[in-house]
């Protein structure tokens, strides 16, 4: 029996996290989001989703963009190439679990 065990690959764990998933669904999406508007669509807190971005980021999935509209600070979030293909990759890793 044991040679019928399919062998399938990790799941990315930076992506496993379900609030950097949430965060690079919305991201593969659209051109790119600011700050207020993923914590809206996620529901997290600022703290929370900043670790979450900073982590992101420092993977090369993501990057940060950090301006202002007018006098107020504004961080703009753009997947990266890398990110695109990470998370590509993740997608299909799930789905060879789930075609189990």
């Amino acid at each position: 029996m044991a040679e019928n065990v399919k062998q399938f690959k990790p799941l990315d764990p930076l992506l496993h996290s379900e609030l950097r998933l949430a965060v690079m669904s919305i991201l593969v999406g659209v051109e790119d989001a600011d700050f207020v508007y993923i914590k809206a669509q996620t529901g997290s807190t600022s703290g929370n989703l900043s670790v979450q971005i900073d982590k992101l980021s420092s993977a090369g999935y993501i990057e940060v963009e950090k301006t202002f509209k007018g006098k107020k600070p504004c961080t703009i979030c753009r997947i990266t190439e890398k990110g695109r293909e990470a998370f590509a990759e993740y997608v299909d890793t799930l789905k060879q679990y789930l075609a189990l």
